[in-house]
């Protein structure tokens, strides 16, 4: 079983930025993708950025340009440093990560409690 545990999010005016951490219960080393959602109001989650246990990393064309997502052993942290803020970006955004179960051989998916982001117009 695997916490995770966010923070950063907060109210910013359209054009500002924010940066929110992810802080896994485990090393960061030891999971395979880690990836952060996020669901509007009245919208289904989705998808916003990931990044691999290599470091590769997928951004979605909404996003591309604005937000960088990383991870650091160091700190054992993921973190999404979001740029250029916009008010279609207001959603509570999750932290995932994807872990492999040797002893049954299957991938299982963890989140977060979720951050509010809030942008201003």
């Amino acid at each position: 079983q695997v916490q995770l545990v966010e923070s950063g999010g907060g109210l910013v005016q359209a054009g500002g930025s924010l940066r929110l951490s992810c802080t896994p219960s485990r090393s960061v080393q030891s999971l395979n993708n880690m990836a952060w959602y996020r669901q509007a109001p009245g919208k289904q989650r989705e998808l916003v950025a990931r990044i691999s246990s290599g470091g590769s990393t997928y951004y979605v064309d909404l996003v591309k340009g604005r937000f960088t997502i990383s991870r650091d052993s160091a700190v054992n942290s993921m973190f999404l440093q979001m740029n250029s803020l916009k008010p279609e970006d207001t959603a509570v955004y999750y932290c995932n990560a994807l872990d492999y179960v040797a002893a049954s051989l299957r991938f299982v998916d963890y989140w977060g409690q979720g951050t509010q982001v809030t942008v201003s117009s």
